[in-house]
């Protein structure tokens, strides 16, 4: 097993409710991750098995076959990677046992795909490619090219087994009582999954990515059943305000459900939101940070660069980080600013993204972008002994990442869209005796948080080259007041705030409201699959508000030509009973719908009935005894003599 890349703040998390220091027994369900095959392990310089596959070093020298007019017999392939049963089972028994966390495995594959002696996994990469392709993109206000639809319903139909295998796997060990908390845009479906089928749980759900304006989610196919997912949860949490606003806006406006600044009104519940900047393990970093590992570094690099100020920059290679716009921004400083010419050094580091739509989109070509700006700045301003712009785009060590972050004269974070980034936080716990000022983009969700850092817009490049100009000259007293407050921000509103302040306020949110059940998303693939085995089908569709929408004028509430051919469809079939049932009388239903014959009405609040396929109108009223109407108007008379002033 090895540790995944990223999320640094969401493993502390865990790892602190995993803790005796958390009052809470918590389990993590999660996904394996790809899973690749073991590289076989021998010693260095071991010569191979075998020679038959490896390529001759000469043509001429290649072994002649016995017979000249075959082709060696080529293996079978193998589709996707078999994982046996006892593999599987010590896998969860390891995870389920771990000291820091306990987790239970999630096991993607298709139902076809396991078997009882094991697992065969697949395209590893599917399950995670709607949330990338369609998610991530949009989330970060990036829009594709409209196509077919082709690709996106198989990617959406993996998201939503995705979802659906979480949801199966919760439930075999939910407990009544539990709290849930989801995490992220790959589950944005899973609330709703699990209120439909334990509608007392207690769910929340938290966003770690920005979350887009109305005029952005409308672009999404899925915006319906995404927005749906997520209100199956008690409470929402987000990084910022505008994120929240935006949720709540999306909701009224794509939904039709009522919303204020704090909730969503659904399903005859109360969907709390909430903003919940998340924050880092201020006491571990500040501890990984002066190991002697890490001094060792830092005098390292202070010694390399004696006589420089270092700008310093650490973000993945995708489109989102601002990397090509921080280096225009530092050519563009180099240009204003002549006088800081061969003193200043700009270390860009620039790990690979793991967000796979971002590697396979050819159209992004952020990093060729950024390689020609690192040669067009240092064959500008650069020299055989110096060079302005060091770039390294790969993965350092954690030990190489803090001494970059002491060393640093700036942290300069540029991302164009953000939702939490941590470098900065982390940047600050690492400035502790430097004072060295942070730069950070004004579309970082870590800006609201830190309102003593430096602002910058990424698409101003002038501005941020002034802002560059103004750190380096920034007075010693005025630096250290600024490190000061951001750190005693980024001290107090740690991890563990951060997490303990979540669960605290959906505990509120659960305490507080009243006791009603919210009705559940309807489980559209399980009412489909009842509706394929049904022998006899009844419909009832009421006319105003469901059949066409509520107006304020009667006589405009007109059924559109889609409305009218799905019940042409539905009453075709004749296991299908369909009735429409309204307030409206004959003459009305008769106008709008009556040219469909196989439908069934009743119209005046059942006092009239037609039956399917008849053309004669049963009138209930009259088959009844109305006798009690006497005596209830002789009632309402006796109580209206004695109310004065009737």
């Amino acid at each position: 097993m090895a540790p995944r890349r990223g999320q640094s703040a969401l493993f502390d998390a865990f790892s602190y409710l995993s803790s005796d220091d958390a009052p809470w027994n918590h389990t993590v369900v999660a996904w394996t991750g790809e899973i690749d095959q073991p590289a076989e392990l021998s010693p260095p310089n071991t010569p191979p098995n075998t020679t038959v596959h490896l390529r001759p070093l000469n043509e001429l020298s290649k072994p002649v076959p016995i017979y000249g007019d075959r082709l060696p017999p080529t293996p079978p392939p193998v589709d996707g990677m078999w994982i046996p049963k006892e593999d599987m089972q010590r896998l969860e028994s390891q995870l389920s046992h771990s000291k820091s966390v306990k987790t239970v495995p999630v096991w993607l594959a298709d139902d076809v795909e396991g078997h009882e002696d094991g697992i065969r996994l697949k395209d590893q990469a599917r399950w995670r490619r709607y949330a990338e392709h369609d998610l991530y993109t949009l989330f970060h206000y990036k829009q594709h090219e409209p196509t077919d639809g082709r690709a996106e319903r198989v990617q959406w139909a993996d998201y939503y087994r995705m979802n659906q295998k979480f949801a199966n796997k919760i439930l075999e060990v939910y407990k009544p009582g539990d709290v849930v908390m989801v995490h992220d845009f790959n589950l944005m479906l899973l609330p709703s999954m699990l209120r439909q089928r334990a509608p007392h749980m207690y769910i929340a759900f938290f966003l770690h990515s920005p979350f887009p304006s109305s005029e952005f989610l409308r672009c999404l196919p899925r915006r319906k059943e995404v927005l749906e997912g997520v209100l199956g949860a008690n409470l929402v949490g987000f990084q910022s305000y505008s994120y929240s606003r935006h949720f709540a806006s999306c909701c009224t406006r794509i939904l039709g459900f009522p919303s204020d600044s704090s909730g969503v009104d659904a399903y005859g519940s109360r969907v709390e939101v909430g903003v919940f900047p998340i924050g880092i393990d201020a006491t571990k970093v500040a501890s990984l940070a002066w190991t002697d590992s890490v001094n060792e570094k830092y005098h390292a690099l202070k010694t390399m660069y004696a006589g420089k100020k270092l700008i310093v920059g650490r973000d993945r290679l995708d489109s989102v980080r601002g990397v090509a716009q921080k280096l225009m921004a530092f050519e563009r400083f180099l240009e204003l600013y002549p006088e800081w010419r061969e003193k200043v050094v700009l270390i860009q580091v620039t790990s690979p993204t793991n967000i796979e739509e971002e590697k396979e989109d050819p159209e992004n070509k952020i990093s060729s972008r950024v390689n020609e700006l690192v040669m067009a700045i240092n064959g500008a301003y650069g020299s055989i002994s110096f060079s302005p712009v060091q770039h390294y785009p790969q993965y350092i060590s954690q030990d190489e990442y803090f001494a970059l972050l002491r060393a640093a004269d700036i942290g300069l974070i540029t991302s164009v869209r953000d939702g939490m980034n941590t470098t900065s936080l982390e940047y600050v716990i690492c400035q502790r005796q430097s004072a060295g000022p942070l730069i950070l983009s004004e579309f970082s969700g870590t800006a609201g948080s830190l309102k003593d850092a430096i602002h910058i817009n990424p698409w101003d490049l002038t501005g941020v080259a002034a802002q560059i100009n103004n750190a380096l000259t920034m007075p010693a007293e005025k630096r250290q007041a600024m490190e000061q407050s951001l750190l005693g921000h980024v001290t107090s509103k740690n991890v563990q705030y951060w997490i303990a302040g979540f669960l605290r306020r959906l505990v509120t949110v659960l305490g507080t409201r009243k006791s009603v059940t919210a009705t559940p998303l309807l489980d559209r693939s399980a009412m489909l699959r009842k509706y394929r085995d049904a022998k006899k089908r009844l419909f009832m569709f009421d006319y105003d508000g469901t059949l066409t929408p509520i107006v304020r004028e009667p006589s405009a509430a007109i059924p559109s030509e889609r409305v009218i051919n799905s019940l042409k469809g539905l009453a075709a079939d004749p296991r299908n009973a369909v009735w429409i049932i309204s307030g409206r009388d004959q003459d009305f239903l008769m106008q709008h719908l009556g040219h469909i014959t196989e439908l069934g009405f009743s119209a005046e609040h059942g006092s009239f009935m037609r039956h399917p396929g008849s053309t004669e109108w049963e009138n209930l009223a009259e088959q009844f005894d109305m006798g009690w109407q006497k005596e209830v108007l002789e009632c309402f008379q006796k109580y209206t003599d004695k109310v004065p002033g009737m």
